[in-house]
């Protein structure tokens, strides 16, 4: 009989809304169309695009003319980056960001790094998070864009966006949020005009993987990113993912319909969660902020053991868990958002993450807490560092 899979791994990617399938197969099929074609078959999938469009602006308060669809989040987070810096190169070449950041947007600043651009890589206190005052002395009169994400997709910590982008958009700097762990999850609102720039990614709110968007505020210039055909306003050349496009729609409009609801569903079952962990697995603790937290994530390192080992482990019992960034799996390297952090190189060897969904119930938390006690004690009776460890607490609770 095969074995019932405990999904917690929704920061990598989560299952697909029925409706978003749904929405998409026809666009595979009879309405399979060229969007940049003149007759009535492409305009089906023509109207298809800016109906999506339409749909997405409303979501974060934009225009639907300020919504540009991506292959990805991390595409978008390029793109909204080496853009700027090219089309503002001539005001500056400072740009800001986080220790903290996907490196959809760290690498990509390292590449800037080697055309000659200045980065500051600004270090969040122990819990993730990044003051405004932090960020206000490290501005500079050659400053030209300040990319800062709006949660953390490892420790779950939402940043203060609102009062950074405040701070950066009255000094006349660009702010650029990476907002693909958020979207779908916090109330997300580009009206005041301080946010310049947001990428997201469908995959994240059960839409298709392979489609994301870029919101670009109308005044702000953008260069295109990839060169060829007159699409997306002529910023982003390619035949449109129309199937996946459409899907991302639809699934944006389940997401949003019950996000409060949700919201809250998931908050009370993490609390729940966080609180066995923490009890009953002894030397464990949580990462990131406990407060100023995605409702449905859930991190913690557990001292003493291999996260990768645990994984493994979990994995046999059916249940799906990550020790990070699903775009990093296979490092040796302790994650660099938990050094930033503060946390010691062998403690954040620990970590691991558990993010909740939208069919994730109390039960399958309960199994994976009991099967989690199990196995770390299991690994720890392996580690020889776990051994001296008792050894040194026996000595010292004698010695009392």
């Amino acid at each position: 009989m095969e074995k019932k899979i405990i999904y917690l791994d929704n920061a990598a990617t989560t299952p697909m809304y029925p409706e978003a399938v749904e929405a998409m197969m026809p666009y595979f099929t009879e309405r399979f169309g060229n969007p940049s074609g003149q007759y009535s078959l492409a305009n089906e999938g023509k109207r298809a695009i800016e109906s999506a469009r339409k749909q997405i602006a409303a979501t974060i308060g934009a225009r639907p003319e300020e919504i540009y669809f991506t292959g990805s989040g991390t595409e978008a987070d390029n793109w909204a980056i080496k853009a700027v810096a090219q089309a503002y190169r001539d005001k500056g070449r400072h740009i800001i960001t986080t220790k903290i950041e996907h490196h959809a947007v760290l690498h990509t600043c390292e590449a800037l790094e080697r055309e000659g651009y200045r980065v500051t890589y600004l270090t969040p206190d122990e819990d993730g998070v990044i003051s405004p005052e932090k960020l206000l002395r490290v501005l500079t009169p050659d400053t030209i864009l300040v990319s800062i994400m709006t949660a953390n997709n490892e420790i779950g910590t939402i940043e203060p966006i609102d009062e950074l982008a405040k701070v950066v958009t009255e000094r006349g700097i660009l702010f650029h949020t990476d907002a693909v762990q958020a979207y779908g999850k916090l109330p997300l609102s580009v009206e005041d005009g301080n946010i310049a720039m947001l990428s997201a990614s469908a995959h994240k709110i059960g839409g298709p993987k392979g489609v994301g968007f870029l919101y670009v505020h109308r005044e702000v210039r953008l260069q295109p990113f990839v060169h060829g055909g007159a699409q997306e306003k002529k910023r982003r050349a390619g035949t449109e993912n129309v199937p996946g496009i459409v899907a991302f729609a639809k699934a944006a409009e389940c997401t949003f319909k019950n996000r409060e609801a949700e919201e809250q569903r998931e908050y009370e079952l993490r609390e729940y969660f966080i609180e066995r962990v923490l009890q009953e697995i002894p030397y464990s603790r949580l990462t990131g902020s406990r407060t100023r937290r995605l409702a449905n994530h859930a991190s913690f390192c557990f001292q003493f053991v291999e996260g990768e080992t645990v994984l493994i482990m979990l994995d046999t019992e059916g249940i799906c868990a990550s020790s990070g960034s699903a775009c990093t799996t296979g490092q040796t390297e302790p994650s660099h958002v938990l050094t930033a952090i503060g946390i010691p190189e062998e403690v954040a060897h620990g970590a691991i993450r558990f993010t909740l969904g939208r069919d994730t119930t109390k039960d399958q938390l309960d199994v994976t807490v009991d099967k989690m006690k199990e196995i770390v004690t299991r690994v720890r009776a392996m580690s020889p560092y776990y051994a001296k460890f008792l050894s040194r607490e026996a000595k010292e609770a004698n010695r009392v």
